[in-house]
């Protein structure tokens, strides 16, 4: 099966002294900054869907099932764009019809209709997917070639950073200008009270609207350097020796990236409710959404220190030590209460930081020609994300603090994946670009 090109299934461009890379990169750095910003947004916003719409947990977490479907169905479709019309076209497209989105959810929030607001937060992810799927690739092979993992390093930073500067953002213009953002706990609002909470989102995603159009327009403008044949597919000959599926690192990686997507989203998406609880924090959904940025700065944190720690120490044995404190966080948040449950559950974003570059890492070491192939089926495990709903029907059924277990369990597989499904089987070496 054909996917979507990999940022590590790139080869090289070939490095012209004469060019200057550094400002093409910081452009792409933007664009990392926005999908993780947007992609975090989402974690404020639910809370605030739950009081406008009187939502139950499974219909809140169906809308970012919604977000993470979009993964699933545009990464190929995104991938055929853009070896019609190439990687800067691609990056203009997706930042514009992530725009539109953007601005069908003043729509949404007008009307206001949960329909629509399902609607356009697919049409926003499958923006972002474009993006990633366009802007990856190209931060790999644009500059020196053994700097590609220092630059790579740099973006998914830049990706930390918006992540960890949306909750201010979302808890400041969406649940700071609410009525279900500013009480106690649930609340249930007066129809006038849920119109002028629901429009409260108008703002917010004007500005979003805003910005992408802005980028989109300098990124249609830049010159940013040719790829030339860099990213070239390999022979379907070649490929036809082979086999995905007696990789061991891949068969086992797929599903891993699938279930710590569960993991992560599941903790993100429901943060806001589970702090805000009397006998957890006693938050409002304002404040709560401050303490998110904790959870996405851990990430950003030790995304630094797990670089540092894996350039002495295997890879794998570091993702299973990773896994095994996330394990043992998420099993206070379950069986503690107060600010202990609400700290140990901040904690697991620095655990969960270096999990999914470092199983999509191991996942296509070995594949040589095939890691293309093998790249794009982990990029569509990301619609793992999709299965949060699974955990908002836990909370429904057993109550949102036990429905963490379901983390913690997630957390059980990735160490099993570090500790063997990780090693690899029949390795193929890689293969030299055409010419």
């Amino acid at each position: 099966m054909a996917g979507p090109v990999s940022s590590t299934a790139a080869p090289s461009m070939a490095h012209n002294p004469g060019v200057r890379y550094g400002p093409a990169l910081g452009l792409l750095a933007s664009l990392f900054f926005m999908w993780g910003f947007i992609t975090v947004i989402n974690n404020t916003l639910l809370p605030h869907l739950r009081s406008v719409f009187d939502l139950s947990y499974t219909q809140t977490t169906l809308i970012e099932s919604v977000w993470f479907i979009a993964y699933f169905f545009a990464s190929i479709p995104s991938a055929k764009l853009i070896e019609r019309v190439g990687y800067q076209k691609s990056m203009v497209i997706g930042l514009l019809i992530m725009a539109a989105g953007a601005a069908g959810m003043t729509l949404a929030a007008s009307i206001p209709s949960y329909g629509v607001t399902l609607v356009m937060l697919f049409v926003i992810a499958s923006g972002i997917t474009l993006l990633q799927v366009a802007a990856n690739p190209y931060v790999a092979v644009v500059g020196k070639p053994e700097t590609a993992s220092s630059r790579l390093n740099l973006v998914q930073a830049m990706n930390s950073a918006g992540t960890m500067l949306a909750p201010l953002f979302g808890a400041y213009l969406i649940l700071g200008r609410s009525k279900g953002g500013t009480s106690q706990g649930d609340v249930v609002l007066t129809q006038a009270e849920r119109l002028a909470d629901a429009q409260s989102v108008i703002l917010p995603y004007i500005i979003v609207a805003v910005i992408l159009v802005v980028l989109a327009v300098i990124i249609a403008r830049f010159p940013l350097p040719a790829m030339g044949n860099a990213t070239s597919r390999h022979s379907k000959e070649e490929r036809k020796k082979h086999s995905l599926w007696v990789h061991r690192n891949l068969v086992f990686g797929i599903p891993a990236i699938f279930i710590y997507l569960i993991a992560e989203i599941g903790v993100a998406n429901l943060f806001v409710n589970f702090v805000s609880q009397p006998d957890i924090a006693n938050l409002t959904h304002e404040q709560a959404g401050n303490y998110l940025s904790l959870l996405w700065g851990g990430m950003m944190v030790g995304r630094f220190a797990g670089s540092a720690i894996m350039q002495k120490f295997d890879a794998g044995h570091v993702l299973a030590a990773f896994s095994i404190g996330a394990f043992i966080v998420m099993l206070v948040t379950v069986f503690t209460t107060g600010p202990i449950a609400m700290w140990s559950l901040i904690l697991v974003g620095l655990f969960h930081s270096i999990m999914f570059p470092t199983i999509f890492t191991l996942g296509i070491k070995g594949l040589g020609p095939l890691t293309e192939e093998g790249s794009g089926l982990l990029i569509m495990a990301i619609a793992g994300g999709a299965l949060v709903v699974v955990q908002g029907k836990l909370a429904d059924e057993f109550g949102l603090q036990w429905s963490f277990l379901l983390t913690a369990a997630c957390e059980l597989y990735i160490l099993f994946y570090a500790l063997w499904g990780s090693k690899v089987t029949h390795a193929l070496p890689d293969q030299p670009v055409a010419e």
